[in-house]
C-alpha cells in the first residue's frame, strides 16, 4: 500500500490526497505536525532530507517528494494527465506557475494568518504577498476566459494543483469576489467525482 506523510492543513499535501481519492487509490496516512517540528527530526529527514511534506512512499519503498511531482507520477496513464505531448507540457507550465508565482504568495499569506496568527506582526510583509497573489489570480482569471479547466478542457492535475490553495485563499485574506471565472471554476472542481475536503485524511 502507498504511504503518504502529510500535514492535513497543507494545500500541498491536499493535492495528493485529492488525486488519490479521485483515483480510488488506498493509502496509509502518516501525519506530521510541521508546527511542532515533526518534519525536522532525524527520522523524518532520513525520509526526505528537505524536511517537508508531502512525501509518498511507494509499495516498493521508493520515496517521492514535492507535491506536483507526486501528482505527475500518480496521474500517469490516467485521464488526469493528457497523452498529447503539447498538453502535457501545458500541464507542466501550470504546475511550475503554481509553485513559482501562486503558492509562494497565496499559501504563505494563508499560513502566516491562519496557522501562525501573525497578521498584525507581519502586516508589512503580507502586503507584498497580497499584491503578488492577486497578480497570480489575475493570470488565472484571464486564462479561464472561455475555458472550463486549465488544460485541454478536461479536469486534471493542473486544476488540482491550482485548486488546493486557491479554494482556501480567503483564509489568507484574498477576496475572490472580483474573480468570477475563478469562482465558477472552483465550483466545477468541487463537483468532480471523488472530491474531498482539505481536512479529510484517510478515505
Amino acid at each position: 500500500m502507498l504511504t503518504l506523510y502529510d500535514y492535513l492543513p497543507s494545500g500541498n499535501g491536499y493535492k495528493v490526497r485529492l488525486l488519490l481519492s479521485q483515483l480510488g487509490r488506498p493509502f496509509e496516512l502518516v501525519e506530521k505536525d510541521i508546527l511542532k517540528g515533526e518534519t525536522r527530526t532525524p527520522e523524518f529527514l532520513a525520509i526526505n532530507p528537505n524536511g517537508r511534506i508531502p512525501v509518498l512512499v511507494l509499495e516498493d519503498g521508493r520515496r517521492l517528494a514535492e507535491s506536483d511531482a507526486i501528482l505527475f507520477y500518480l496521474a500517469e496513464g490516467t485521464p488526469y494527465l493528457p497523452e498529447d505531448r503539447f498538453e502535457r507540457a501545458e500541464v507542466l507550465q501550470w504546475l511550475f506557475f503554481e509553485q513559482y508565482s501562486h503558492e509562494p504568495s497565496i499559501a504563505v499569506a494563508r499560513f502566516w494568518i491562519h496557522s501562525l496568527g501573525k497578521r498584525t506582526e507581519w502586516a508589512a510583509r503580507l502586503e507584498e504577498k497580497w499584491q503578488r497573489g492577486h497578480q497570480a489570480l489575475a493570470v488565472m482569471e484571464r486564462h479561464l476566459d472561455g475555458r472550463r479547466f486549465f488544460v485541454g478542457e478536461r479536469y486534471g492535475i493542473a486544476d488540482i494543483a491550482l485548486y488546493a490553495y486557491t479554494h482556501v485563499a480567503e483564509e489568507g485574506e484574498f477576496d475572490l469576489s472580483g474573480y468570477p471565472r475563478i469562482r465558477a471554476w472552483l465550483d466545477r472542481v468541487a463537483d468532480q467525482p471523488g472530491h474531498v475536503m482539505i481536512t479529510q485524511g484517510v478515505f
